[in-house]
């Protein structure tokens, strides 16, 4: 499968950075009214119900081909939601919202040599990989000591090994999912969001027990978390795989922690960092190496 980096591409990253970019914000809120794995049930649950709905009415198709592969389906289903979703609902009960931004940020960095060796057409070459490095040094700049700042939680080491375990999750299904035979990239999306909800919700029955109740206002953060930044963002992130490849798309997780501080800003009125304008310029910087190709195009194709 040929990559294309089209105008698309770039707009459609753009919208998934902004998307959870508020996601860690929201995940805090609603951990104040439900526990982590029914969190990672309700998100998953409301997506899936509302993607199950959008593929209905295409059809319910997925294979394109004859050729298919149910059991990387699969894995691929419990690596880009179902454990990902656990792993940061359990861990940021333990650690700074900083950390958790700079472990999505980290997805670029481990979609580099994985994509390396398993993509074809995704060299890692030394100016994509000083542009990762670079824009990575950005987000540290941006999250700034908080990041690593101790929160003197019994369990906050193995809280930061399940954030970056998340990571690896994403950057993993990325390109496991670029690797499928041609499919329906709206039946990929729910599928995947199918098998995600037929491990988490088991998951949260056996670990805390029958659902909770829940205020309205933990019900409604819910179902915008399943909608928007998980249904909705979930087909953009196949669109953008599927067509672009996976390390254009790890290119979101920079943006992530960027969108993070400005709405905190926005939104709770926290104080910019002084450093947000020089880690701008370093993740820009980086973004604009690591991607000079697409960028040329982009700008001067005709």
């Amino acid at each position: 499968m040929d990559t294309q980096i089209t105008r698309a591409s770039w707009l459609m990253v753009g919208i998934l950075g902004l998307t959870w970019g508020g996601t860690f914000l929201l995940i805090e809120l609603a951990l104040r009214g439900i526990t982590p794995l029914w969190l990672a049930s309700g998100r998953i649950g409301f997506g899936t119900v509302s993607l199950l709905a959008v593929w209905a009415l295409r059809g319910g198709k997925l294979w394109q081909s004859e050729t298919r592969d149910w059991p990387v389906l699969i894995i691929i289903g419990g690596l880009s939601s179902a454990i990902p979703f656990m792993l940061l609902s359990w861990g940021q009960q333990f650690v700074t919202s900083g950390f958790a931004g700079v472990s999505m940020a980290a997805v670029a960095l481990i979609v580099l040599p994985l994509a390396h060796f398993f993509v074809p057409g995704e060299r890692m070459t030394l100016r994509r990989t000083l542009g990762f490095v670079i824009g990575f040094a950005g987000v540290v700049l941006l999250i700034g000591g908080q990041a690593f700042a101790s929160t003197g939680a019994a369990w906050e080491i193995p809280g930061r090994i399940a954030c970056l375990g998340a990571a690896a999750c994403y950057a993993s299904s990325s390109v496991l999912m670029r690797r499928l035979p041609p499919v329906d990239p709206v039946g990929l999306a729910t599928i995947v969001m199918v098998i995600g909800s037929a491990l988490v919700i088991p998951m949260a029955l056996v670990v805390e027990g029958p659902p909770p109740a829940v205020s309205l206002q933990t019900l409604g953060i819910l179902a915008f978390l399943g909608l928007v930044p998980t249904a909705a963002a979930n087909l953009i992130r196949v669109l953008v795989i599927r067509s672009a490849g996976p390390v254009f798309m790890s290119l979101t997780n920079y943006q992530v922690p960027v969108w993070s501080v400005v709405l905190g800003s926005v939104v709770l009125a926290e104080p910019l960092p002084p450093s947000l304008i020089w880690a701008l310029a370093l993740i820009l910087s980086g973004v604009a190496l690591s991607q000079y190709g697409a960028l040329r195009r982009l700008f001067f194709s005709r």
